[in-house]
């Protein structure tokens, strides 16, 4: 295992137990959390060492937004801060998903995670499921997401 996704692993496993601690009526949604973040950490090494190749591109935020918002907002919501109702997909503005590399979160939009309800995404061509990475990473951790992780 690498240096740094180790760094990364005991990172979130810090952040997982100052909420627990700060927040012990929530164990069973952060439990949920935990599972659904973990998806994450199943992209081969090869997939988290890929570098996004749009990551000079002063176009392709802008790109990713767009798609982001045809594709991805009716079940992550408009901010990225997770949806709300029926579909209600994570958010995707936690540092879980903000500190994965972009080749993990790319890995993540090919292969999807069918049997949590998140489609595969391999017929979006290549360049555009980077440019949705790309728009992802410019989101940055929201502020709830900040204001939950410290103790």
């Amino acid at each position: 295992m690498k240096p740094a996704y180790s760094f990364f692993l005991a990172s979130a496993a810090l952040v997982a137990t100052s909420i627990s601690v700060a927040h012990p009526q929530s164990k069973s949604n952060e439990n949920k959390n935990a599972e659904v973040y973990a998806e994450l950490g199943k992209a081969p090494e090869k997939a988290r060492n890929r570098a996004n190749p749009m990551e000079n591109d002063s176009d392709s935020i802008a790109a990713g937004r767009l798609l982001f918002e045809d594709h991805c907002a009716e079940c992550h919501g408009e901010t990225a801060e997770g949806g709300k109702g029926r579909k209600k997909g994570p958010s995707l503005r936690v540092p879980e998903v903000q500190n994965a590399t972009p080749g993990t979160l790319f890995w993540l939009l090919t292969n999807g995670v069918v049997r949590k309800g998140m489609p595969v995404w391999s017929r979006l061509p290549e360049p555009q499921r980077w440019q949705l990475v790309r728009y992802l990473k410019s989101l940055g951790v929201a502020q709830s997401s900040v204001a939950e992780s410290k103790p």
